[in-house]
């Protein structure tokens, strides 16, 4: 049996940091001797471009296998995979993964048809991080459905706190109908602003939200114009700056994330509104 990891970095409210989570973690954990795959399971495919691969209307994709899954084809997940230069491979996709989430509606055993696509590699990886789009659609639910746990970044803005029900609520029929493995693995704290009472304040209403059922990770990425830099360029944090807040951060999260999964096992919260 495998000992993969497999964790979606979802949040249905766009802007907080998902794919740059994803990215800069993935890095982080091979750095601590780890084998990561990234998927990318948004159609706008912002994780392969945020990875340097540009041209993506000309490469087969993650849409691709979930097509070959629908129709009961072969699947090759390997023939498909980039290796990217900083020890971290991908699975790319692009605006084809749309029309997929179209023929989901009506495929058999639709929940499950990532998690097919996926079960032949993940003997291979230590973990698989799947960046989820800001929407919770057939996509988006069959990366839950394949998936030990949950992780939800969350900008230190007001109502950050107020804005997590609806996704809160699809884990817990997640885990009762379709994957009782699944968990939160906790809420990370990003683009905070040290300077301001907001991320305190954000916390602090998180806290009292949310706080007797999810954990908060301890680590809070920083707010760094530099992140969007590198990312510009094809580059992780680390590559980009190594010395940089951010990427210490992003280390130290990394630790975490990889610690939590030796010592804990935390159900998801039965929160449904």
């Amino acid at each position: 049996m495998s000992n993969c990891k497999v964790i979606s970095i979802a949040n249905q409210k766009g802007g907080v940091g998902k794919t740059t989570t994803t990215f800069n973690l993935g890095v982080a954990l091979s750095k601590l001797g780890k084998k990561v795959l990234l998927v990318d399971a948004d159609p706008q495919g912002d994780l392969t471009v945020c990875l340097g691969y540009y041209d993506t209307d000309n490469i087969p994709t993650i849409a691709n296998l979930m097509e070959a899954s629908i129709n009961d084809y072969d699947i090759d997940a390997e023939s498909i995979i980039l290796h990217h230069k900083e020890n971290i491979d991908l699975l790319p996709s692009n605006l084809d993964l749309s029309a997929v989430s179209l023929s989901l509606v009506s495929a058999m055993s639709r929940e499950y048809t990532m998690r097919n696509c996926l079960k032949d590699i993940k003997k291979n990886y230590d973990y698989i991080l799947i960046d989820c789009n800001p929407s919770l659609d057939m996509i988006t639910l069959n990366a839950l459905s394949c998936s030990d746990k949950v992780i939800i970044p969350v900008q230190t803005q007001y109502l950050a706190a107020k804005a997590m029900g609806q996704l809160l609520g699809t884990v817990s029929k997640v885990k009762r109908q379709i994957n009782p493995n699944l968990s939160v693995g906790g809420i990370l704290l990003t683009l905070v602003d040290e300077r301001t009472k907001l991320s305190k304040e954000t916390k602090v209403a998180l806290q009292e939200s949310y706080g007797s059922i999810i954990k908060i990770y301890n680590t809070k990425i920083p707010t760094a114009i530099k992140v969007a830099e590198s990312t510009k360029v094809g580059q992780s944090i680390f590559s980009y700056d190594k010395r940089s807040k951010v990427a210490d951060a992003y280390l130290q999260f990394a630790k975490e994330v990889d610690e939590d999964g030796k010592t804990r096992k935390q159900d998801a919260p039965s929160y449904d509104r």
